[in-house]
């Protein structure tokens, strides 16, 4: 295996577009309930938190640069191999496609769940995956720039979703979001960890970083993307506790449709049934890029052609998702992705960054002394 690769002009991207990238990988399903989760760790202080998580970001991005900086053209599963040998390199990087995998189905079942609940109640979870699984694997089909072109439209094509949030906005008792600053900053931290399952998936960086046609200037589309994904979050979890009782907002599991829900105009009645029929081109390429890092993934490690990939893992969710026929059984898949996904995306790189700065010391010594 490689561990730079070496990437066909056809097949390369502009920086440009990794501002789109993650923020379609971060505002997914997570964003309709996280008010939620973070009020009941951090109360009326939870914009705090968001933002102590955005700061956080931040730095765990500059680690990821630093590290992709430190070889040729390479990615997660390269440098892996390169730190720590081919048989533990490929089984930390198949943890990677595994991580991306659980994301994709907890995505998956979560927006089901959701159309089972506001709109078809009694619509099979096999019908629905069907047919969601049949636009994003047309999409993966195309490759990664067809991918990352329907990613661009898509962004620019649901845009005015939050815009339609201005009737609740005019609705919010802003006397639910005082007294501030009461909560201890170890229940920040609390609502801060609440905010992961969100907010993740700028972790594709280390994945696409070597199709990056112009890396110099992959920085600032990236913090853009972090922090307009933060601000979204923010918007929303300042609405729902002003717009909901601060008790009642604990009771409310998807906050954020029932803004929409709520939302009142003159030529449309049920507001929240076109969100969430939209809201499937908001997750399309979440589940298209997800789809994609573990396709790429499998060809890279393991050398299997990535449409077998893709029709192995399209038949394995349409057999699986058969047997998640209850909300708890999705809340605790959901609850599982964020408490592991939280080590490998939170963690995980300021624990790579040492190991790779020693092991390039090493390299550069060992090169010394023969010269």
């Amino acid at each position: 295996m490689e561990i730079n690769l070496k990437v066909k002009p056809g097949n390369q991207i502009q920086a440009f577009y990794l501002f789109f990238i993650i923020t379609s990988l971060q505002i997914g399903v997570g964003i309709i309930g996280a008010p939620r989760f973070i009020y009941m760790e951090a109360g009326r202080d939870s914009w705090l938190s968001i933002l102590i998580s955005l700061v956080y970001i931040c730095i765990l991005v500059m680690c990821m640069f630093y590290i992709l900086n430190q070889y040729e053209n390479t990615d997660y599963f390269g440098i892996q191999v390169d730190i720590f040998g081919k048989w533990l390199g490929k089984l930390l990087g198949t943890i990677i496609i595994l991580h991306f995998g659980f994301s994709f189905f907890s995505i998956l079942l979560t927006y089901i769940e959701v159309i089972q609940l506001f709109i078809y109640h009694a619509l099979p979870n096999l019908l629905i995956a069907i047919l969601i699984m049949i636009l994003v694997l047309y999409t993966v089909f195309g490759g990664i720039r067809v991918i990352v072109g329907i990613t661009f439209l898509l962004f620019l094509s649901t845009f005015w979703l939050l815009l339609v949030l201005y009737d609740p906005i005019l609705r919010v008792n802003w006397l639910n979001l005082l007294p501030i600053f009461q909560t201890s900053f170890t229940d920040l931290l609390k609502g801060s960890r609440a905010t992961s399952y969100t907010l993740t998936g700028f972790e594709i960086l280390m994945v696409i970083y070597p199709f990056i046609q112009n890396k110099e200037k992959a920085k600032l589309p990236v913090f853009l993307g972090l922090i307009y994904t933060t601000i979204m979050l923010l918007i929303v979890t300042i609405i729902s506790i002003g717009y909901f009782s601060p008790e009642g907002l604990k009771s409310i599991d998807w906050a954020l449709l029932i803004l929409y829900k709520s939302a009142s105009f003159t030529f449309i009645e049920r507001l929240d049934y076109i969100v969430v029929t939209v809201w499937l081109m908001v997750i399309l390429p979440n589940l298209a890029l997800s789809l994609w890092v573990m396709s790429y993934g499998m060809k890279r490690l393991y050398k299997v052609p990535q449409k077998i990939t893709l029709w192995i893992i399209t038949i394995l969710i349409l057999i699986i998702v058969n047997f998640f026929q209850y909300d708890y059984q999705i809340s605790d898949m959901t609850n599982f992705v964020g408490k592991y996904g939280f080590w490998i995306t939170y963690v995980y790189p300021f624990i790579l960054l040492p190991i790779v700065l020693v092991k390039k010391r090493r390299k550069k010594d060992k090169g010394s002394d023969t010269t």
